[in-house]
């Protein structure tokens, strides 16, 4: 683990605690004194990201209309079929996601019988599994 040397100053940085509930806690730093990181240019802006679960749709679209009237673009809702999210950046140009959960008991059900098969086949296959296509082209699960 790096650790910041002691010079008997205060701490060149912040080190942020956030509790964002059901035991979860999520850690920032603000380095003041160290370069701008920056971003993995050879990675797309939508791939990293911090998703976190709202409580309804309601609030998932008013939680976008504060974030609209504080001057932060916003992209969304847009409908993952299983969730519906919206996507920021916050003022340290983290990507995040809020997503309601919409999903029904029998896409639950046909998700989870198809689970592991699209793991494994991911797993040996490095491409995209069809087990659950019904996700990305609109048409119902299947009943199980």
């Amino acid at each position: 683990e790096d650790k910041v040397p002691s010079t008997g100053e205060p701490d060149p940085y912040m080190h942020i605690f956030l509790d964002i509930g059901g035991g979860n806690i999520l850690a920032f730093f603000e380095l003041p004194t160290q370069p701008e990181m920056g971003r993995d240019p050879n990675t797309p802006l939508w791939t990293q990201h911090l998703a976190l679960k709202v409580d309804s749709m309601e609030t998932l679209l008013q939680t976008k209309e504060r974030l609209i009237a504080g001057g932060v673009d916003v992209l969304g809702p847009v409908n993952h079929t299983l969730f519906h999210s919206i996507y920021f950046f916050d003022p340290n140009g983290h990507r995040i996601e809020l997503a309601c959960d919409v999903t029904t008991p029998k896409m639950s059900r046909a998700l989870d019988k198809v689970k592991w098969a699209m793991l494994n086949e991911w797993a040996e296959t490095k491409r995209a599994p069809q087990h659950a296509r019904w996700i990305h082209d609109g048409t119902e699960p299947p009943e199980v």
